[in-house]
């Protein structure tokens, strides 16, 4: 089969090599299953560049979230146990953990629903408890992480103010459903987010960016409020300072949905459930802004690693071959 291997660590599109391998062996308890489209994270560029707190041993194939068909044919929602991961034609997941795929979402679309929807709503139903009315800030909202949270968001039946980085990014944003869009290359996000609530702020703030993004959250989070950290893609881990979240009476949350899995892992099957009864009601539908055959991969990891790609980007192995994804 051919797969994307990483033999040394680097940016993905020098790192990543496309090669004929043999197809992996399930070990106890692993299934192999054949790849219909495997979801680009940036947790995918971090391994390859060594950086990110899972560390596969070389050499080894990223993707961790697909959408893959078993040797009876279902359709389910997988993350491949690493080495072995998505970019390939067969991967191989852990067959307590696969989840059905959902029937009103394509193959796409269905790997792109597991990682970024769960953390979603862990974030925001779990650890934020975000209620209907209340006031959603979503940094970097155009992207694959914040764009379930938008969608989640206004399922909630909140008023969702999203930030982003560029017009094209604004325009993406309210296509998805923001109430609000800033876009913080043009505009001071402080001063339109306290517009935006009249001063008040926002109830939530779901952060996958860290960095300014964070010091903006602490300047506009509601009293009472909650900024619910999930990640840092801008490569920059801020430091809050407790005293500041004592004085404005706010929460600083962290979530990991990673533990969920070993801590808990009934309520990753009861979120899965939720999910795919949003989506079949169309309140959910993971943006997929493109679709790319196995070889281009690479690339395409490298553009999300750049961060200037919006929503998801899905690679379908028979994509190749001109078949439909």
């Amino acid at each position: 089969m051919q797969a994307w291997q990483v033999h040394q660590n680097g940016e993905p599109a020098e790192a990543m090599r496309l090669l004929e391998v043999d197809r992996p062996t399930p070990g106890d308890g692993q299934v192999l299953l054949r790849v219909r489209a495997a979801n680009i994270n940036f947790p995918d560029a971090l391994m390859c560049r060594g950086q990110y707190q899972v560390r596969p041993p070389l050499p080894f194939t990223p993707g961790v979230e697909i959408c893959g068909e078993t040797e009876d044919g279902r359709r389910v929602i997988a993350n491949p146990a690493l080495p072995h991961g998505g970019f390939a034609e067969y991967a191989v997941a852990d067959a307590a953990a696969l989840l059905p795929a959902p029937d009103a979402l394509d193959d796409a679309e269905a790997a792109a629903l597991h990682i970024g929807y769960q953390t979603g709503w862990f974030g925001l139903h779990r650890r934020a408890r975000l209620e209907a009315g209340e006031t959603l800030l979503v940094h970097a909202a155009a992207g694959g992480v914040g764009s379930a949270a938008v969608q989640l968001g206004k399922a909630a039946g909140a008023r969702v103010i999203g930030v982003v980085g560029g017009t094209d990014k604004v325009a993406v944003a309210r296509e998805l459903g923001c109430d609000v869009v800033v876009d913080r290359r043009s505009e001071d996000v402080i001063g339109a987010v306290k517009v935006a609530t009249g001063g008040r702020g926002a109830d939530v703030i779901y952060d996958p960016v860290g960095g300014e993004a964070y010091t903006q959250s602490t300047k506009v989070v509601a009293f009472e409020g909650r900024i619910v950290v999930v990640g840092f893609a801008s490569g920059s881990i801020p430091s809050p300072a407790l005293n500041h979240a004592l004085v404005k009476n706010y929460g600083v949350l962290g979530l990991h949905w990673g533990l969920y899995n070993t801590k808990n892992p009934k309520l990753v099957l009861h979120c899965h459930e939720q999910l795919t009864e949003l989506a079949a009601r169309g309140a959910i539908k993971p943006l997929v802004s493109e679709r790319v055959p196995l070889s281009g991969a690479a690339a395409a990891v490298q553009r999300v690693a750049d961060g200037v790609t919006t929503g998801r980007i899905a690679v379908v192995p028979t994509l190749e071959n001109g078949a439909a994804a």
